[in-house]
């Protein structure tokens, strides 16, 4: 009974905490869309970057139409997770914000849910868009299932990247952060093939390239249009998995440091 009492005790709760987190994902959500300097090149540049290399320059290439939706996919889902946790916990935290939050009466883990929500909806506005010119475009042609696990596997890739975000925006301060995140963002996306395939870089660049969780996240999306990968969905899923338990368990240490 009182296993019963204590179920139904957190689940009241939990019902009354859900619209905390609403509310905090719903201002989060704005809070970005008022920003054009963040909205606009992370909504636009992984479309730009596809009309241009992936079907102007391979105009009737089908095969690298495939190979491009599917990584530009992946691409698309970095930004607004790095450029999400990186440079706005690091902007909120040197302006006292994110201790503000922590006094207030908010849900814990409502403020990272709400970014993470953020950079789960961006990536699916920016699949959903790469996904409509590649059909009408590129000749792209998938199952539906198809369609739906490049989906999933884009807009669930935000998870490593908030996690390697947060990692960033927990310790670097707000003038430095930006720059990190391009040192990061830009090289991790053509060491890891998202750009171009592997086998175009030199061969000791491809030999690194699964140290990067987007070339994991690259070899889950590539595996959901038939295109060649390395390795199981197992092993990607179990090391991307660790990499976000990992930063997020050195981020939550530093985060506490300097609170």
């Amino acid at each position: 009974m009182n296993a019963i009492a204590q179920s139904t005790v957190m689940s009241s709760t939990a019902y009354r905490s859900l619209p905390a987190y609403v509310l905090e994902a719903k201002y989060e959500f704005l809070r970005v869309l008022r920003t054009p300097s963040f909205a606009v090149p992370t909504l636009m540049f992984p479309p730009l970057f596809f009309l241009l290399f992936g079907l102007l320059l391979n105009h009737g290439n089908a095969g690298a139409a495939h190979y491009l939706f599917a990584t530009y996919s992946v691409f698309g889902v970095m930004a607004p997770s790095l450029f999400g946790f990186g440079v706005a916990v690091a902007i909120e935290r040197e302006k006292g914000w994110l201790a503000l939050k922590r006094v207030a009466p908010m849900p814990p883990g409502a403020y990272l849910l709400a970014k993470l929500f953020m950079a789960m909806l961006f990536g699916a506005l920016i699949y959903l868009v790469l996904a409509a010119m590649a059909f009408a475009l590129g000749g792209v042609r998938l199952a539906f299932l198809q369609w739906l696990a490049l989906g999933v596997v884009s807009i669930g890739g935000a998870l490593p990247m908030c996690a390697l975000g947060l990692v960033i925006g927990s310790r670097a301060n707000a003038s430095a952060a930006p720059a990190i995140v391009n040192l990061i963002y830009l090289p991790m996306s053509f060491l890891s093939g998202l750009w171009m395939p592997l086998s175009m870089v030199p061969h000791f660049l491809a030999q690194i390239a699964p140290l990067w969780p987007a070339w994991h996240l690259g070899q889950l999306a590539l595996m959901t249009t038939g295109q060649p990968t390395t390795g199981g969905i197992g092993g990607h899923l179990l090391w991307l998995g660790a990499f976000s338990a990992v930063c997020f368990g050195i981020a939550r240490r530093w985060l506490a440091r300097s609170s």
